[in-house]
Parts: structure tokens; C-alpha cells; sequence
């Protein structure tokens, strides 16, 4: 009896202790960074999260300061972003405008067509590995069908928000413009942040993936 007592307290432990290290887990990964408008404080953070960036780079050609600064605009680093209820009255909270989710705020059917001609089946919008990869896939994509440079962030970002249909009609859009050029603006930022701190990140070698 007393050696049972022992294991089942060992056991509760084991439990308790494993339970802490996953809610830890879970809450460095999906937590935001301290400072969003910073590429190389974002990048201390979550070192990961360069690794990853750097990938969709080198795979898609894609910068790692549009990636950045796509996702700063679309969820400012929250991974269970959504965009706000509609209100009836201005009161009774009603539908979401749209299906957006996660850091790239990527709709579903996007994001299916995404998973379906990458072969990618398992990515999820929650996770920033395959965000990143989600928007190095979008434009290159732009970049083929309306022959923009995936280094232009301004006219990038106004394909990406208005879809590869709707981009020919952003003129007629001012607000769009504005946002487009925050994001421009903001990529330009983050560009000169990382410009000085690529070394150091590239010097980590040896932290696994």
C-alpha cells in the first residue's frame, strides 16, 4: 500500500510538472513580442521565427522585412488575431466581416489554395513558420500574375489586401493606399533594423530548429 501511495504521488508530480512545462511551452510561442516595431528585438525574442524567415527568403525570394511587415499591419504578431465583430445598432455584436485568422490574417480559401499547391497540409494560421511561408507562396504568386517585384512592398501589400482580382481598382480605394504605405514605411524600417543586427542572427548556428 505504501509503495502505490508513493507511485500515485510520483505520478501526480510527473503530471503537474509536465502540465507547467506545456502551458510554458505554448505561451513563449504564441506570446507577442515586446516590441513589434523592431526586426532585431522581435528576432531576440524568437530566434526561431528568423530561422523561419529566412527560409521562406531563401525558397520563396520574398524579404524577410515584407514578411515583417505584412504581418505587423495584418495581426501585429498575434497569433489568434481576427478582425472585429460587425454591430447592428452600433450595439449587438454580429458576424466578423471575413473568415481572416491568425498572423497573416490569410482567409480560408486562401489558405486551402495555399495548402493545396504546396503540398503544405498540415499548416496551420496559428503557427508563424507556416504564415511566413504563406506569404512568401502570395507573392510570388503576385509577382507572376501582375509582374510586381517582390521587393515593392507598397504595391505588394495592395495585392495582398485586395486579392490578384481586385488590385487593378486600388486607385479608386484611398484608404487602402494609406494603409499600403504604412506598410511601405514600416518595411523600410524594419530593412535598416535588420541591417544591423543580420550578423549577429546569422552567427547563431548552432540553435535547433
Amino acid at each position: 500500500m505504501k509503495s502505490e501511495k508513493k507511485w500515485t504521488s510520483l505520478m501526480k508530480k510527473l503530471n503537474l510538472i509536465l502540465s507547467s512545462f506545456v502551458i510554458l511551452l505554448i505561451s513563449a510561442c504564441s506570446s507577442i513580442p515586446k516590441n513589434t516595431a523592431d526586426g532585431c528585438s522581435i528576432f531576440s525574442e524568437r530566434y526561431l521565427w528568423y530561422k523561419h524567415a529566412k527560409k521562406t527568403e531563401q525558397k520563396w525570394g520574398t524579404p524577410i522585412y515584407i514578411q515583417l511587415a505584412f504581418i505587423k499591419m495584418e495581426s501585429d504578431f498575434d497569433w489568434l488575431a481576427k478582425p472585429k465583430r460587425k454591430k447592428i445598432f452600433k450595439v449587438i455584436p454580429y458576424k466578423r466581416p471575413s473568415s481572416s485568422f491568425g498572423y497573416s490574417q490569410a482567409v480560408k480559401g486562401t489558405w486551402k489554395q495555399y495548402k493545396k499547391e504546396t503540398g503544405n497540409k498540415f499548416a496551420t494560421r496559428t503557427r508563424f513558420k507556416d504564415s511566413v511561408d504563406f506569404i512568401g507562396w502570395y507573392t510570388n504568386k503576385t509577382e507572376k500574375i501582375l509582374k510586381i517585384s517582390k521587393k515593392d512592398s507598397f504595391k505588394q501589400y495592395l495585392a495582398y489586401h485586395e486579392g490578384w482580382g481586385n488590385f487593378k481598382n486600388y486607385k479608386n480605394n484611398q484608404k487602402v493606399i494609406l494603409i499600403a504605405k504604412k506598410v511601405q514605411r514600416q518595411s523600410d524600417k524594419y530593412k535598416k533594423q535588420l541591417a544591423g543586427c543580420k550578423k549577429s542572427l546569422n552567427r547563431k548556428k548552432y540553435i535547433i530548429y
